[in-house]
């Protein structure tokens, strides 16, 4: 065979099986899953908002009103050594962001309108909630990616929200995809594979990803792997993980952060390997009046890792 001949055929070859494998190779179904209402506390409550239930939990009374956005991977959960704390100066209202935690997952082709994971939707969703359960304002307290849904809340409802806490936050990097990436993303064969590689945030890639999270990872207890593990026993959430990963995108934001006319908390831990404590001091640097905190000896996940150092400044800012 002429040379040209056998590699014009091994391109064609290797052409196929790029193209066609992923769309046939087998893809294994999820482990045996389990219900929601099984996963559920005895203090979880479920509301639909926005045609998605909503899973969430509720602490204290009274002004002002605190609502909590934990940030990727995670859960209500993220929360639970501070929200007794914080429900003793008002209300608390914790939820599961869409591809998270117990909140519902929907498929593709189950909405019509807004996808449910994205940023754009999941603001609509932040504000329905308020509606849902009442809350005419609120103090957005945003963890990582949360931290980029409770900044963009404030910037299209500054009217509903009388404060801000950034942890950890997401502004200037918000880990969205963009250019090729986002093309690739929307092809057959990723559509198909995508959910299958989303299924490595249940194995050692998702241990990596909560090792680099704390400073001292050995304060991480096997109650705490469980909880975290606890939402991929759920159907389809390696199809939400996926479809929450591709749709969304870089943002502005930190253009934007000029136009917030309130005080504003920012906080980091010193050794935060996902948000490094730069982009925080970036954020109050942009901000028209912001307070930065920088949490010694603390990783990611401030509320979890140091919880006192966490909520010393945030209660400080909720009754100032």
């Amino acid at each position: 065979m002429h040379p040209l001949r056998f590699f014009a055929f091994i391109f064609i070859l290797v052409l196929l099986v790029v193209l066609v494998g992923p769309l046939i190779m087998p893809i294994p179904p999820l482990p045996e899953t389990i219900a929601v209402a099984d996963l559920a506390d005895s203090d979880s409550h479920f509301i639909e908002v926005n045609s998605i239930q909503v899973h969430y939990k509720m602490a204290g009374s009274g002004k002002p009103v605190m609502v909590l956005l934990h940030g990727f991977g995670s859960s209500i959960y993220t929360w639970h050594k501070v929200m007794d704390s914080l429900a003793a100066e008002g209300t608390v209202i914790a939820f599961d962001r869409p591809a998270f935690g117990l909140t519902d997952r929907p498929v593709p082709g189950e909405w019509t309108s807004e996808n449910p994971y994205s940023n754009e939707f999941q603001v609509q969703l932040t504000v329905g909630l308020m509606d849902a359960l009442n809350v005419e304002k609120a103090v957005l307290v945003g963890h990582s990616a949360g931290g980029t849904v409770a900044l963009q809340t404030a910037l299209t409802y500054p009217d509903r929200v009388s404060g801000l806490v950034l942890v950890d936050a997401a502004v200037f990097a918000t880990g969205g995809m963009s250019g090729i990436a986002r093309w690739l993303a929307d092809t057959p064969q990723m559509k198909r594979l995508g959910p299958y590689l989303s299924r490595s945030l249940a194995g050692k890639q998702g241990d990596a990803f909560l090792e680099a999270s704390w400073h001292d990872y050995s304060k991480f207890t096997a109650e705490d792997k469980a909880a975290y593990r606890k939402p991929l026993q759920i159907a389809n959430w390696d199809v939400a993980l996926w479809e929450y990963t591709k749709v969304n995108r870089e943002t502005d934001l930190g253009q934007r952060l000029g136009e917030i006319r309130f005080a504003v908390l920012v906080i980091s831990g010193d050794d935060d390997r996902i948000i490094p404590p730069a982009e925080s001091q970036r954020i109050a640097e942009a901000l028209p009046d912001a307070k930065l905190v920088t949490v010694d000896a603390c990783g990611h996940v401030p509320q979890e890792e140091c919880p006192e150092a966490f909520l010393k400044p945030v209660l400080e800012y909720i009754v100032r």
